[in-house]
């Protein structure tokens, strides 16, 4: 798998729902701070009830979310992310995450992402915005 060139990854970013009211210039302080890793079909990513500390986008490849025993609950490709609550509390994993395929991620953990927060306050904002409107859509389906 071949590395992402900054404006793809930019992109990439840019179509994140946490990420995607930031401007060009936060998306890439954002970029500079993930890391791009290949993981191999198989590898469990996050694991139910574990401690989270890293956020993940997929590059390529796909992955599959599970619940309980093993409750198929979504597939995840290319320009899904997924663990963006572990960012903000470091909280227990809500699913188990594992790579169906070989795959291509950019891994966001909770200390740059801290960093980030502290050097440039307006994605705090940005950030706080985009988990409300996951929220409510949450809580509206859970009421219908």
């Amino acid at each position: 798998m071949r590395r992402r060139s900054k404006d793809a990854k930019l992109e990439l970013l840019r179509g994140v729902a946490l990420f995607s009211p930031c401007s060009k210039r936060e998306l890439s302080r954002i970029a500079s701070l993930t890391d791009e890793i290949d993981v191999p079909k198989g590898r469990v990513l996050t694991r139910q009830g574990d401690p989270g500390r890293e956020f993940f986008v997929v590059v390529e490849g796909r992955a599959r979310v599970t619940t309980g025993r093993r409750t198929r609950i979504a597939v995840l490709g290319p320009g899904a992310s997924f663990g963006e609550m572990s960012l903000l509390d470091q909280g227990p994993r809500s699913a188990t995450v594992s790579a169906e395929t070989d795959m291509r991620l950019l891994v966001l953990n909770s200390r740059s992402f801290s960093s980030l927060l502290e050097e440039v306050p307006s994605v705090a904002r940005k950030v706080l915005v985009a988990m409300a409107g996951r929220l409510r859509v949450a809580e509206k389906e859970a009421t219908h």
